[in-house]
């Protein structure tokens, strides 16, 4: 391979003829720029062209050891020759490594012998001035043999990066020494500690940088899955078989020709996603973001298709790759890290192993089996190897789990509806302990897409957004896990109710059947719940369920959205909707296991999208539910009878502070909806507040509910056009986000709306000063004496929601809703989320004569989800189609 060019010609004969370089440097200078922005810009032009990842990688490095040794030559043209000869110019970690990507650092180490440490300074100094200026990032040293060896034997990073040396330039017989040296030292010294101190690194980085191959914006480098694993596994191997390369494990059997072009491959395929991430990135990072996924989603020739967006596809190639980089290294990782040192007699194996049925047994703490070709010939038995496993509490050995990965094709439809099979599958399900891990194995070996062919609809399905921070496969072993967690009692301080439902569940393998396969249907098409309940009988009668499991099956599957979607975004105080909803589950088992499908699918889907907001809004729709179920009828009568006596209790405890009439007219303008929302002893202080408003324009009052993380304030005043604008306009310029709102107006126009409402970053909004501020600004915007605009517009917009706006953004959306409600109609907001969003839908209703009763606001990430419950200026329902979609199209016109 070469490099031509004038460019390339011009910085060679600079080299050859500098022999002053102060008075060359210069010329140096322009010659190298022009190199380097010559070469960089041709191996970017051929990388869009087709070049593979390996050859980009070879071009580039090839163009930066020409540039270094021409650098070397010129800057010690004019220093001593016998003082030259004791230096040399070496490459190490990932240069060394000739691995060198566009953003890639240069890592060099000026070497020398006693007689060449000041002409080694000296090269140093001038030539990293050079490098700094054509803005290349180097890292540096200038060491002798005895500092190489100080240095490797204190720091593992050092030692590291030795192991990866290269001749770059000056004297071959000085490398050679190092080589004979240094090399030898790092490469035979204390190789246990090297190796423990790698895997530790390698635990240490997987918990900054992510445990998880399947993490929403991967790290190409460091997370796992991606280059470091790869060069973790090889620096282990190396060590522990003292190999100076891939090459030479093969030569000492460590590895196999076939390994070696797994691994090669998979640097390969790394190295063609990184070098499109260099050349697009403004920045060195190794973040393979949102916005560079789509760029090289395009680049790499990804089309959008029935199947997904193109990058969709493009990132679900990305995982499966990083699957099996994670597999190979953990094989090479495991082959280098075991201690040959245990005893080899035959007596001792005899002595201390513990036979399991099945010809399988436990030894040193791992499963393996007596006879591989009995499990080839009965493959049921790799199911039965992981109900071992599970059992007994132990892995299973590298050279089984081998053998299972490589003979999933005997898996074939006879095989997986066996008895033997369904049923450890089964028994794993009921142990409720270690099931998440153990199908997270299966999973990695590719076994559970061998036994449930469905599940290879979203094996490393990627969803594109912010809401869903893993694939969907492993989110829903996730979820799984988290039912798990729930059995054990982890969130039973938190959540008392759900871990109580969950223990009384009548068939837990049935509930963990519904929650690995909930998002089943993602892989084939739109409305996944109904496309992946189609799929449950099929898959029923496979796992042997009898027909009243395998309606539940379905049920679950095909309505396990369902009271998310409630929960978070309709009244639940409309008795109409929760009858409907009671109708529909039918019975209390359908709605228990609903309820813990619902936990377990929110709980997994990222670390922000579960809150104790959401939580207590699932469980308030589970126990009225849970009533109308159990009760009936007589649940209906019970609550006419509480609003009564509610009312009684009222009006007793304000008549000693109010005057008779005040309290009379403000308790009989109470409606049934208000008094079954709220107990009568937070009733009582709502009434109080505005009981005591007297003259002034408003009341407030903050109430913290930490263990829940939120707000809440209670506002009572008298009522006037766009009054809920107003207020969510006040919130916006205050930075206070609000999650749900329920306005009640009274005959009088007495109005006292409830919020609750969280800081940015979540948590409850707790400075006295913020909310006194907020207070004299509400109560100047309803005066008039200021207006909602200038108080937002004053706000500087904040960081989390400036760098959302990079992120890709789903289209708005409003969609309206006539059935769930028979005195409202229900408008969905879907809207990118920005300073003052929901001022403007409310200021946009308002203008469009329409009056919100209820409303809940929520986020996804970026996005708004935001529902009104509203009515026209006559109270009633809107129903006109040409009306309807003249409000979709205002609303759309505010939020763009």
């Amino acid at each position: 391979m070469n490099l031509s060019g004038v460019e390339t010609a011009a910085l060679l004969r600079l080299s050859r003829s500098a022999h002053d370089f102060m008075s060359s440097r210069g010329e140096i200078q322009a010659a190298a720029r022009s190199f380097l922005d010559t070469q960089l810009q041709r191996i970017e032009i051929l990388n869009r062209q087709g070049l593979t990842g390996r050859e980009v990688v070879e071009r580039l490095t090839l163009m930066f050891d020409h540039l270094n040794s021409e650098l070397f030559a010129a800057v010690s043209a004019d220093l001593p020759e016998d003082e030259v000869t004791n230096c040399a110019l070496i490459a190490l970690g990932g240069y060394g490594r000739a691995e060198m990507n566009p953003r890639s650092d240069l890592d060099l180490m000026f070497f020398y012998e006693p007689q060449g440490q000041t002409a080694a300074k000296k090269i140093a100094d001038r030539m990293l001035y050079l490098l700094w200026d054509l803005n290349l990032d180097v890292g540096y040293s200038v060491r002798s043999t005895a500092e190489c060896l100080e240095e490797a034997d204190k720091d593992t990073t050092v030692r590291t990066s030795l192991l990866d040396a290269r001749l770059i330039a000056g004297s071959q017989p000085i490398f050679n020494a190092f080589a004979e040296s240094v090399g030898r030292h790092v490469l035979n010294h204390n190789t246990q500690a090297f190796i423990r101190a790698k895997l530790e690194e390698n635990e240490a980085r997987k918990k900054k940088y992510g445990s998880s191959v399947y993490l929403l914006e991967p790290n190409l480098k460091e997370g796992e899955g991606g280059l470091r694993e790869l060069q973790d596994a090889l620096w282990i191997a190396r060590v522990k078989f003292k190999a100076s390369g891939l090459r030479d494990l093969l030569i000492k059997g460590v590895m196999r020709e076939e390994d070696i072009d797994d691994y090669r491959r998979a640097q390969d395929y790394l190295w063609r996603i990184r070098n499109f991430l260099h050349f697009n990135g403004q920045r060195k990072s190794d973040q393979l973001s949102f916005d560079l996924q789509q760029k090289i989603a395009t680049e790499l020739g990804y089309l959008n298709s029935t199947k997904g967006s193109a990058v969709e596809l493009f990132m679900q190639d990305f995982y499966a790759h990083a699957l099996q980089v994670e597999h190979l290294a953990a094989k090479i990782i495991v082959h280098s890290s075991k201690k040959h040192n245990a005893p080899q007699n035959h007596l001792f194996k005899f002595l201390t192993r513990r036979n399991l049925e099945d010809g399988f047994y436990v030894i040193r703490g791992e499963l393996r089996a007596h006879d591989d070709d009995r499990l080839l010939r009965e493959p049921a038995l790799m199911m039965v190897a992981f109900e071992l496993s599970q059992r007994h509490e132990v892995s299973i050995c590298l050279e089984l789990k081998k053998l299972i990965r490589e003979n999933l094709q005997l898996i074939n439809d006879k095989v997986r509806r066996s008895k033997r099979m369904t049923s450890s599958f089964m028994n794993i399900l009921r142990r409720r302990k270690n099931v998440g891990e153990t199908l997270r194995k299966m999973h990695h070996l590719m076994l559970l897409n061998a036994f449930i062919p469905e599940f290879k609809h979203i094996f490393c399905k990627v969803q594109f957004d912010l809401y869903h921070i893993y694939t969907v496969d492993i989110h829903s072993i996730f979820a799984v896990e988290n039912m798990e967690r729930l059995w054990a009692g982890e969130f039973a301080e938190a959540h008392p109710r759900l871990t109580d439902v969950a223990r009384n569940i009548e068939k837990p393998e049935l509930l963990l059947l519904a929650i690995l396969f909930h998002d089943i249907g993602k892989g084939s098409g739109k409305d996944h719940s109904l496309r992946g309940a189609e799929m449950m009988p099929t898959i029923a009668r496979r796992l042997r369920l009898n027909r009243e499991d395998s309606e539940r099956l379905r049920f679950l599957v095909l309505h396990h959205l369902k009271m998310a979607h409630i929960s978070q975004r309709r009244d639940l105080q409309d008795m109409k909707m929760i009858s409907e909803f009671a109708e529909l589950m039918g019975m209390s088992e359908n709605l228990r296991m609903l309820y813990l499908l619902t936990f377990a699918d929110l709980k997994a889907v990222g670390p922000d999208v579960w809150t104790e907001w959401k939580g207590n809004l699932l469980r308030d729709l589970y126990e009225k539910t849970y009533d109308v179920l159990e009760k009936k009828d007589f649940y209906l009568e019970q609550r006419s009878e509480k609003a009564r006596n509610r009312k009684r209790k009222i009006r007793l405890a304000l008549l000693d502070e109010f005057p008779e009439k005040r309290v009379n007219a403000a308790v009989s303008g109470l409606n049934n909806r208000y008094l079954m929302t709220y107990h009568a002893r937070e009733i009582i202080p709502h009434l109080r507040l505005d009981l005591s408003r007297g003259k002034k324009t408003l009341a407030m009052k903050v109430e913290h509910n930490r263990e829940a993380e939120y707000t809440e304030v209670t506002l009572a005043t008298l009522d006037c056009p766009g009054l809920f604008s107003f207020i969510a306009g006040v919130m916006a310029a205050h930075a206070i986000n609000i999650l749900g709102a329920q306005i009640h107006t009274r005959k009088t126009g007495a109005v006292l709306d409830i919020l609750q409402v969280n800081s940015p970053v979540g948590g409850v909004v707790d400075k006295p000063g913020k909310w006194e501020k907020f207070e004299a600004d509400l109560g100047a915007v309803i005066e008039g004496r200021v207006r909602v605009a200038g108080l937002i517009g004053k706000r500087q917009e904040p960081s989390y929601l400036s760098t959302a706006q990079k992120r890709p953004q789903r289209p708005n959306q409003v969609e309206f809703d006539n059935e769930v409600s028979n005195q409202y109609t229900v408008i969905d907001v879907f809207a990118h989320d920005q300073v003052g969003l929901l001022y403007q839908i409310t200021r946009t209703l308002n203008d469009l004569g329409l009056y919100i009763s209820v409303a809940k606001i929520s986020t996804k990430v970026d996005q708004a989800a935001d529902v009104f419950y509203v009515s026209d200026i006559f109270g009633q329902k809107v129903v006109d189609p040409v009306r309807i979609e003249d409000i979709r199209t205002a609303l759309l016109g505010c939020l763009s």
